[in-house]
């Protein structure tokens, strides 16, 4: 990576973009091109055109979407559909035809099927049908992967795709409704513990199996992609199949999470688990073993992690709202 080179982050005020934008400085990249809502409509082709015509940009990393956990997603699923749209195919459209060579693409395991083998492949990819609850979502980050696919095919472009498991970290969305499992848990676990509430209810079984990797890693780990030679990067994947799992290579059940979660935030209630809410996918394990060939792997365990994450919670969640 030069470090003259100009990197635009789009989605700089998210827990990923952010995250990404943290792991750049460290690397002590001086030219990091960021854009605020009020600066920038990511949605709006026009707007975003002109934004890049306005910057010599060397490379992008997008990192912007319209994000949210089950409830969420079922919810308001015309605009997690159509809003993710706008922005890749804005963002990835603006890169090739104002000359940007390299970008990175930030997608999600939730591309994957349902009841796809576990752990998932890279190969998984419109092999069965989706988890019903988050399939807008879904099918627009699929429909991001093939864009760049489609712009490296017809024009050579170096668009690559990274394909993160479930993330959580400083940055998070605690919103009560709209927010992850471990955001939305941390919260209410929080809240019964000074409420001094006897029991925190959680939706579903809590037997589904998911992996979590702290964003920090995810950071690290999208800037190791975008510093391999493309002729490597190439070796380790397909014109058809070019995105890469980002995994811990670990997963745990919604009730070891939750228990986690009341050790590191010190919690005396109890747990209850309400089975007639729904459970989502079974399984979701991600095979990040092209990432390991191609020289990275997490570092940041999950008990830690929450520690951090929960540290930054108090410091920039709760002593905000309760000022």
């Amino acid at each position: 990576m030069n470090p003259a080179d100009t990197l635009f982050v789009a989605g700089h005020r998210g827990m990923v973009g952010s995250a990404i934008v943290r792991r750049l400085q460290l690397l002590g990249c001086a030219n990091i091109l960021t854009a605020g809502r009020n600066e920038l409509d990511l949605t709006s082709q026009h707007a975003v055109n002109t934004f890049f015509a306005a910057h010599r940009i060397d490379q992008v990393y997008l990192a912007a979407a319209k994000v949210g956990g089950i409830h969420a997603n079922n919810t308001y699923p015309a605009e997690f559909i159509h809003q993710n749209l706008m922005i890749e195919a804005n963002i990835i459209h603006a890169a090739h035809t104002h000359g940007v060579q390299k970008l990175l693409f930030l997608g999600s395991s939730c591309i994957y099927p349902k009841f796809a083998e576990q752990p998932i492949k890279e190969e998984a990819l419109l092999t069965g049908l989706l988890e019903p609850t988050n399939e807008p979502y879904a099918i627009a980050k699929i429909a991001g992967i093939k864009l760049c696919e489609s712009y490296n095919r017809q024009y050579g472009r170096d668009y690559r795709s990274a394909m993160p498991t479930n993330l959580y970290g400083p940055g998070d969305n605690f919103h009560p409704e709209n927010s992850h499992v471990i955001p939305a848990l941390m919260r209410r676990i929080h809240e019964a513990k000074i409420a001094d509430t006897p029991e925190v209810v959680i939706w579903g079984s809590g037997t589904p199996m998911r992996e979590f990797l702290h964003v920090d890693d995810l950071a690290e780990a999208v800037v190791h992609l975008q510093s391999i030679p493309q002729e490597r990067y190439v070796s380790e994947t397909e014109s058809m199949r070019s995105h890469i799992n980002v995994g811990a290579g670990t997963d745990v059940t919604i009730r070891e999470l939750a228990e986690t979660l009341v050790e590191v935030i010190g919690y005396e209630g109890r747990l209850v688990f309400d089975t007639t809410k729904p459970d989502g996918t079974p399984r979701k394990l991600m095979d990040a073993s092209r990432l390991a060939r191609l020289g990275w792997r997490a570092r940041i365990d999950l008990k830690n992690g929450l520690r951090e994450t929960y540290g930054w919670y108090l410091d920039n969640v709760e002593q905000t709202r309760t000022r």
